[in-house]
Protein backbone atom coordinates (compact mmCIF):
# COMPACT_ATOMS: atom_id res chain seq x y z
CA UNK A 1 0.00 0.00 0.00
CA UNK A 2 1.04 3.67 -0.61
CA UNK A 3 2.21 5.81 2.48
CA UNK A 4 -1.05 6.86 3.79
CA UNK A 5 0.82 10.55 3.19
CA UNK A 6 0.89 10.05 -0.41
CA UNK A 7 1.12 13.10 -2.38
CA UNK A 8 -1.55 14.47 -4.20
CA UNK A 9 -2.40 13.40 -7.38
CA UNK A 10 -0.88 13.22 -9.96
CA UNK A 11 2.57 12.11 -8.71
CA UNK A 12 5.20 10.37 -10.51
CA UNK A 13 6.10 7.19 -8.57
CA UNK A 14 9.62 5.13 -8.78
CA UNK A 15 9.61 1.74 -7.49
CA UNK A 16 12.74 1.27 -5.66
CA UNK A 17 13.05 -2.68 -5.43
CA UNK A 18 12.15 -2.70 -9.04
CA UNK A 19 14.55 0.35 -9.85
CA UNK A 20 17.51 -1.77 -7.86
CA UNK A 21 16.73 -4.96 -9.44
CA UNK A 22 17.24 -3.22 -13.47
CA UNK A 23 20.37 -1.75 -12.12
CA UNK A 24 21.99 -4.65 -10.98
CA UNK A 25 20.42 -6.73 -14.26
CA UNK A 26 22.73 -4.45 -16.99
CA UNK A 27 25.69 -3.74 -14.50
CA UNK A 28 25.81 -7.57 -14.03
CA UNK A 29 25.59 -7.80 -18.06
CA UNK A 30 28.79 -4.92 -18.79
CA UNK A 31 30.76 -7.21 -16.06
CA UNK A 32 30.55 -10.51 -17.82
CA UNK A 33 31.22 -8.40 -21.35
CA UNK A 34 34.41 -6.95 -20.04
CA UNK A 35 33.27 -3.23 -20.32
CA UNK A 36 32.76 0.03 -18.66
CA UNK A 37 29.22 0.78 -18.34
CA UNK A 38 27.98 4.57 -18.93
CA UNK A 39 24.82 5.42 -17.87
CA UNK A 40 22.82 7.54 -19.58
CA UNK A 41 20.78 9.89 -17.42
CA UNK A 42 18.81 11.74 -20.18
CA UNK A 43 15.70 10.38 -18.52
CA UNK A 44 16.56 10.47 -14.81
CA UNK A 45 17.88 13.70 -14.60
CA UNK A 46 17.89 12.96 -11.06
CA UNK A 47 21.30 13.23 -8.30
CA UNK A 48 19.94 10.84 -6.36
CA UNK A 49 18.99 8.32 -9.09
CA UNK A 50 22.37 8.87 -10.66
CA UNK A 51 23.87 7.67 -7.16
CA UNK A 52 22.21 4.68 -7.69
CA UNK A 53 24.12 4.04 -10.94
CA UNK A 54 27.58 4.45 -10.04
CA UNK A 55 27.66 2.74 -6.59
CA UNK A 56 26.88 5.84 -4.70
CA UNK A 57 30.13 7.33 -5.75
CA UNK A 58 30.70 9.39 -9.03
CA UNK A 59 31.55 7.45 -11.89
CA UNK A 60 31.49 7.86 -15.77
CA UNK A 61 27.79 9.28 -16.91
CA UNK A 62 26.07 10.54 -20.57
CA UNK A 63 23.88 13.44 -20.71
CA UNK A 64 21.66 14.44 -23.48
CA UNK A 65 22.09 18.39 -22.36
CA UNK A 66 24.55 21.00 -21.09
CA UNK A 67 22.11 21.18 -17.85
CA UNK A 68 22.29 17.99 -16.70
CA UNK A 69 26.20 18.21 -17.21
CA UNK A 70 26.30 20.98 -15.39
CA UNK A 71 23.88 19.62 -12.26
CA UNK A 72 26.18 16.45 -12.46
CA UNK A 73 29.40 18.25 -12.22
CA UNK A 74 28.09 20.40 -9.48
CA UNK A 75 27.61 16.47 -7.46
CA UNK A 76 31.39 15.36 -8.58
CA UNK A 77 30.64 13.56 -11.70
CA UNK A 78 33.70 14.60 -13.88
CA UNK A 79 33.39 12.21 -16.38
CA UNK A 80 30.79 13.22 -18.83
CA UNK A 81 29.89 12.25 -22.87
CA UNK A 82 27.49 14.86 -23.87
CA UNK A 83 25.74 12.70 -26.53
CA UNK A 84 24.13 14.92 -28.86
CA UNK A 85 26.22 16.81 -31.36
CA UNK A 86 27.92 19.85 -30.56
CA UNK A 87 26.15 23.39 -31.69
CA UNK A 88 29.46 25.45 -31.79
CA UNK A 89 27.53 28.65 -29.79
CA UNK A 90 27.63 25.72 -27.04
CA UNK A 91 31.17 25.42 -26.62
CA UNK A 92 31.73 28.11 -24.26
CA UNK A 93 29.61 26.55 -21.73
CA UNK A 94 31.65 23.55 -22.25
CA UNK A 95 34.66 25.24 -22.02
CA UNK A 96 33.52 26.49 -18.67
CA UNK A 97 32.28 22.89 -17.20
CA UNK A 98 36.32 21.94 -18.24
CA UNK A 99 37.85 24.86 -16.07
CA UNK A 100 35.81 23.51 -12.95
CA UNK A 101 37.65 19.83 -13.59
CA UNK A 102 35.09 18.02 -15.55
CA UNK A 103 36.25 15.93 -18.20
CA UNK A 104 32.87 16.71 -20.37
CA UNK A 105 33.56 15.18 -24.74
CA UNK A 106 31.40 16.50 -27.08
CA UNK A 107 30.27 14.36 -30.30
CA UNK A 108 30.31 15.43 -33.91
CA UNK A 109 30.10 14.21 -37.39
CA UNK A 110 31.29 16.82 -39.26
CA UNK A 111 34.01 19.28 -40.60
CA UNK A 112 32.50 22.22 -39.53
CA UNK A 113 31.93 21.10 -35.76
CA UNK A 114 35.21 19.50 -35.78
CA UNK A 115 37.11 22.66 -36.95
CA UNK A 116 35.20 24.25 -33.98
CA UNK A 117 36.02 21.68 -31.65
CA UNK A 118 39.37 22.01 -32.24
CA UNK A 119 39.42 25.95 -31.95
CA UNK A 120 37.81 25.65 -28.45
CA UNK A 121 40.28 22.73 -27.70
CA UNK A 122 37.35 20.55 -26.39
CA UNK A 123 37.77 16.88 -26.76
CA UNK A 124 35.80 15.17 -28.93
CA UNK A 125 34.25 11.44 -30.19
CA UNK A 126 32.99 11.08 -34.19
CA UNK A 127 29.63 9.85 -34.20
CA UNK A 128 29.47 6.59 -36.46
CA UNK A 129 25.91 5.71 -38.33
CA UNK A 130 25.44 2.27 -37.70
CA UNK A 131 22.11 1.35 -38.82
CA UNK A 132 21.24 4.51 -40.37
CA UNK A 133 19.04 5.93 -37.49
CA UNK A 134 19.91 9.57 -37.20
CA UNK A 135 23.21 11.40 -37.52
CA UNK A 136 27.20 10.12 -37.95
CA UNK A 137 29.48 8.46 -40.33
CA UNK A 138 29.99 5.48 -42.21
CA UNK A 139 32.96 3.51 -41.00
CA UNK A 140 33.97 3.71 -44.77
CA UNK A 141 33.54 7.12 -45.13
CA UNK A 142 36.63 9.33 -45.77
CA UNK A 143 35.51 12.02 -44.08
CA UNK A 144 35.65 10.15 -40.93
CA UNK A 145 39.50 10.24 -41.40
CA UNK A 146 39.43 13.87 -42.25
CA UNK A 147 37.66 14.64 -39.08
CA UNK A 148 40.00 12.75 -37.23
CA UNK A 149 42.72 14.41 -38.22
CA UNK A 150 41.50 18.30 -37.78
CA UNK A 151 40.77 16.69 -34.01
CA UNK A 152 44.14 15.37 -33.78
CA UNK A 153 46.06 17.99 -34.84
CA UNK A 154 44.73 19.66 -32.10
CA UNK A 155 44.93 16.78 -29.56
CA UNK A 156 40.89 16.60 -28.98
CA UNK A 157 40.47 13.02 -30.59
CA UNK A 158 39.16 11.03 -28.07
CA UNK A 159 37.51 8.12 -30.03
CA UNK A 160 34.66 6.97 -31.88
CA UNK A 161 30.81 6.28 -30.79
CA UNK A 162 27.37 4.89 -31.98
CA UNK A 163 23.80 4.43 -31.01
CA UNK A 164 21.94 1.55 -32.77
CA UNK A 165 18.47 3.37 -32.32
CA UNK A 166 16.66 0.98 -35.16
CA UNK A 167 16.56 -1.64 -32.66
CA UNK A 168 13.83 0.10 -30.92
CA UNK A 169 11.48 -1.19 -33.97
CA UNK A 170 12.48 -4.82 -33.63
CA UNK A 171 11.18 -7.23 -31.01
CA UNK A 172 12.62 -9.97 -29.09
CA UNK A 173 16.32 -10.75 -27.77
CA UNK A 174 17.56 -12.27 -31.21
CA UNK A 175 16.99 -9.02 -32.88
CA UNK A 176 18.81 -6.51 -30.74
CA UNK A 177 21.62 -9.35 -29.88
CA UNK A 178 21.50 -9.36 -34.12
CA UNK A 179 21.34 -5.09 -33.74
CA UNK A 180 24.12 -5.44 -30.99
CA UNK A 181 26.31 -7.39 -32.92
CA UNK A 182 26.04 -4.38 -35.87
CA UNK A 183 26.89 -1.67 -33.69
CA UNK A 184 29.75 -3.43 -32.50
CA UNK A 185 31.27 -3.87 -36.03
CA UNK A 186 30.29 -0.29 -36.79
CA UNK A 187 31.74 1.13 -34.39
CA UNK A 188 34.71 -1.45 -34.04
CA UNK A 189 35.70 -1.26 -37.88
CA UNK A 190 35.55 2.87 -37.89
CA UNK A 191 38.10 2.66 -34.72
CA UNK A 192 40.04 0.56 -36.95
CA UNK A 193 40.03 3.20 -40.08
CA UNK A 194 41.31 6.00 -38.01
CA UNK A 195 44.84 3.67 -36.24
CA UNK A 196 45.40 2.57 -39.93
CA UNK A 197 45.70 6.70 -40.55
CA UNK A 198 47.91 7.23 -37.64
CA UNK A 199 45.21 8.77 -35.52
CA UNK A 200 44.56 7.55 -32.26
CA UNK A 201 41.02 5.69 -30.98
CA UNK A 202 41.78 5.19 -27.66
CA UNK A 203 37.34 4.56 -26.39
CA UNK A 204 34.67 2.54 -28.56
CA UNK A 205 31.82 3.60 -27.30
CA UNK A 206 28.27 1.89 -28.26
CA UNK A 207 24.80 1.43 -26.62
CA UNK A 208 21.14 1.97 -27.02
CA UNK A 209 18.90 0.48 -24.27
CA UNK A 210 17.84 -2.86 -26.30
CA UNK A 211 20.99 -3.59 -27.45
CA UNK A 212 23.06 -3.62 -24.25
CA UNK A 213 20.67 -6.06 -22.44
CA UNK A 214 21.29 -8.51 -25.81
CA UNK A 215 24.82 -7.83 -26.65
CA UNK A 216 26.47 -11.16 -26.75
CA UNK A 217 30.06 -10.08 -27.88
CA UNK A 218 31.60 -6.44 -27.54
CA UNK A 219 35.31 -7.40 -28.49
CA UNK A 220 36.98 -3.70 -29.18
CA UNK A 221 34.36 -1.92 -27.76
CA UNK A 222 35.47 -0.18 -24.55
CA UNK A 223 32.17 1.30 -22.82
CA UNK A 224 28.36 0.51 -23.21
CA UNK A 225 25.80 3.04 -22.52
CA UNK A 226 21.90 2.39 -21.80
CA UNK A 227 19.56 4.97 -20.93
CA UNK A 228 15.60 4.10 -19.77
CA UNK A 229 17.08 0.85 -18.16
CA UNK A 230 16.92 1.90 -14.76
CA UNK A 231 12.83 2.76 -15.20
CA UNK A 232 12.08 0.86 -18.31
CA UNK A 233 8.39 1.49 -19.72
CA UNK A 234 6.19 0.15 -22.02
CA UNK A 235 7.90 0.47 -25.43
CA UNK A 236 10.97 -1.41 -23.75
CA UNK A 237 8.10 -4.06 -22.64
CA UNK A 238 6.65 -3.97 -25.85
CA UNK A 239 9.80 -5.25 -27.93
CA UNK A 240 10.67 -7.75 -25.02
CA UNK A 241 13.94 -5.71 -23.26
CA UNK A 242 12.05 -6.03 -20.22
CA UNK A 243 8.73 -7.25 -18.52
CA UNK A 244 5.67 -5.42 -17.25
CA UNK A 245 6.77 -6.17 -13.58
CA UNK A 246 9.98 -4.63 -14.34
CA UNK A 247 8.80 -1.06 -14.83
CA UNK A 248 9.86 1.07 -12.03
CA UNK A 249 8.09 3.78 -12.90
CA UNK A 250 4.48 4.99 -12.68
CA UNK A 251 1.80 8.09 -12.43
CA UNK A 252 -0.14 8.01 -9.40
CA UNK A 253 -3.84 9.09 -10.33
CA UNK A 254 -7.23 9.20 -8.61
CA UNK A 255 -10.38 8.60 -9.92
CA UNK A 256 -12.99 11.36 -10.21
CA UNK A 257 -15.41 10.29 -11.83
CA UNK A 258 -17.54 7.53 -13.87
CA UNK A 259 -19.43 7.32 -16.99
CA UNK A 260 -20.94 4.41 -16.77
CA UNK A 261 -22.95 4.33 -20.57
CA UNK A 262 -19.44 5.00 -21.97
CA UNK A 263 -17.78 2.33 -19.50
CA UNK A 264 -15.33 4.98 -19.08
CA UNK A 265 -13.71 5.55 -15.86
CA UNK A 266 -12.26 9.69 -15.10
CA UNK A 267 -8.75 10.66 -13.69
CA UNK A 268 -7.50 13.18 -13.00
CA UNK A 269 -4.05 12.18 -14.68
CA UNK A 270 -4.20 14.03 -18.67
CA UNK A 271 -1.23 14.22 -21.04
CA UNK A 272 0.84 16.94 -18.33
CA UNK A 273 1.37 14.64 -16.37
CA UNK A 274 1.13 10.83 -18.56
CA UNK A 275 2.90 12.96 -21.71
CA UNK A 276 1.38 12.60 -25.27
CA UNK A 277 3.66 9.90 -26.33
CA UNK A 278 2.09 7.33 -27.93
CA UNK A 279 5.06 5.29 -28.54
CA UNK A 280 3.43 1.38 -28.58
CA UNK A 281 0.83 2.14 -31.23
CA UNK A 282 2.91 1.04 -33.25
CA UNK A 283 3.78 -2.15 -31.70
CA UNK A 284 2.09 -5.36 -31.42
CA UNK A 285 0.01 -4.37 -28.25
CA UNK A 286 -1.13 -0.72 -28.15
CA UNK A 287 -1.55 0.82 -24.59
CA UNK A 288 -3.32 3.90 -25.29
CA UNK A 289 -1.74 6.87 -22.88
CA UNK A 290 -0.87 4.00 -20.43
CA UNK A 291 -1.56 0.98 -18.41
CA UNK A 292 -3.33 1.12 -15.96
CA UNK A 293 -2.61 -0.93 -12.28
CA UNK A 294 -3.88 -0.79 -9.06
CA UNK A 295 -2.44 1.82 -5.99
CA UNK A 296 0.28 -1.26 -5.00
CA UNK A 297 0.96 -1.47 -9.01
CA UNK A 298 -0.68 -4.54 -9.79
CA UNK A 299 -1.69 -4.51 -13.45
CA UNK A 300 -5.07 -4.35 -13.91
CA UNK A 301 -5.28 -6.18 -17.44
CA UNK A 302 -6.48 -4.80 -20.53
CA UNK A 303 -7.73 -1.57 -18.68
CA UNK A 304 -5.72 1.68 -20.48
CA UNK A 305 -5.92 5.12 -20.64
CA UNK A 306 -7.74 5.48 -24.10
CA UNK A 307 -8.03 9.50 -24.04
CA UNK A 308 -5.86 12.23 -22.60
CA UNK A 309 -6.89 16.13 -22.18
CA UNK A 310 -4.45 18.39 -20.28
CA UNK A 311 -5.90 17.49 -16.76
CA UNK A 312 -7.87 14.48 -17.45
CA UNK A 313 -7.95 10.73 -18.53
CA UNK A 314 -10.15 8.46 -19.61
CA UNK A 315 -9.58 4.41 -18.48
CA UNK A 316 -11.72 2.35 -20.42
CA UNK A 317 -11.22 -1.26 -21.65
CA UNK A 318 -9.18 -1.87 -25.00
CA UNK A 319 -11.52 -2.95 -27.84
CA UNK A 320 -10.29 -6.31 -27.76
CA UNK A 321 -10.91 -7.04 -24.18
CA UNK A 322 -14.53 -9.46 -23.48
CA UNK A 323 -14.75 -8.23 -19.61
CA UNK A 324 -16.47 -5.62 -17.52
CA UNK A 325 -15.45 -1.86 -17.41
CA UNK A 326 -14.02 -1.05 -14.65
CA UNK A 327 -16.74 0.31 -11.18
CA UNK A 328 -14.30 2.02 -9.20
CA UNK A 329 -15.64 4.60 -6.32
CA UNK A 330 -14.35 8.46 -7.05
CA UNK A 331 -11.17 8.41 -4.28
CA UNK A 332 -9.84 5.49 -5.51
CA UNK A 333 -5.92 5.93 -6.35
CA UNK A 334 -4.57 4.19 -9.30
CA UNK A 335 -0.95 3.55 -10.84
CA UNK A 336 -0.63 4.37 -15.09
CA UNK A 337 1.96 2.52 -16.28
CA UNK A 338 3.97 5.10 -18.77
CA UNK A 339 4.43 4.20 -22.60
CA UNK A 340 8.12 6.28 -22.80
CA UNK A 341 9.67 6.78 -19.09
CA UNK A 342 11.59 9.85 -20.50
CA UNK A 343 8.58 11.52 -21.86
CA UNK A 344 6.26 10.77 -18.62
CA UNK A 345 9.32 11.78 -16.46
CA UNK A 346 9.59 15.54 -18.30
CA UNK A 347 6.27 16.38 -16.88
CA UNK A 348 7.07 16.41 -13.23
CA UNK A 349 9.85 17.80 -10.95
CA UNK A 350 10.02 15.09 -8.52
CA UNK A 351 10.14 11.44 -7.80
CA UNK A 352 7.79 10.19 -5.28
CA UNK A 353 10.24 7.17 -4.54
CA UNK A 354 7.95 3.47 -2.82
CA UNK A 355 10.80 2.01 -0.80
CA UNK A 356 11.74 -1.47 -1.09
CA UNK A 357 11.98 -2.00 3.28
CA UNK A 358 7.83 -0.34 3.24
CA UNK A 359 8.59 2.80 4.84
CA UNK A 360 7.11 6.20 4.11
CA UNK A 361 7.96 7.63 0.55
CA UNK A 362 10.66 9.76 0.02
CA UNK A 363 11.22 12.84 -2.39
CA UNK A 364 13.74 13.01 -4.77
CA UNK A 365 14.21 15.86 -7.04
CA UNK A 366 14.45 15.76 -10.60
CA UNK A 367 15.31 18.81 -12.78
CA UNK A 368 14.38 19.51 -16.86
CA UNK A 369 16.07 22.17 -19.43
CA UNK A 370 18.95 22.54 -21.75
Amino acid sequence: MIDAHAPDSPALLLDQARMQRNIARLADHARKLGVTLRPHLKTAKSVDVARQLTGGAPGPITVSTLAEAEVFCADGYNDILYAVGIAPQKLKRVQTLRQKGCDLVVILDNAAQAQAVAEAAVPAMIEIDSDGHRGGLRPEDPALVEIGRILHTAECLRGVMTHAGESYTVRGREAHADFAEQERKAAVSAAENLRAADLPCPVVSVGSTPTAHAARDLTGVTELRAGVYMFFDLVMAGIDVCTQDDIAMSVLTTVIGNQPAKGWTMIDAGWMALSRDRGTAAQDVDQGYGLVCDEEGRVLTDYIVVSANQEHGIIALRESADQSPLDLPVGTRLRILPNHACATAAQHDRYHLVPQDGGPLEVWPRFNGW
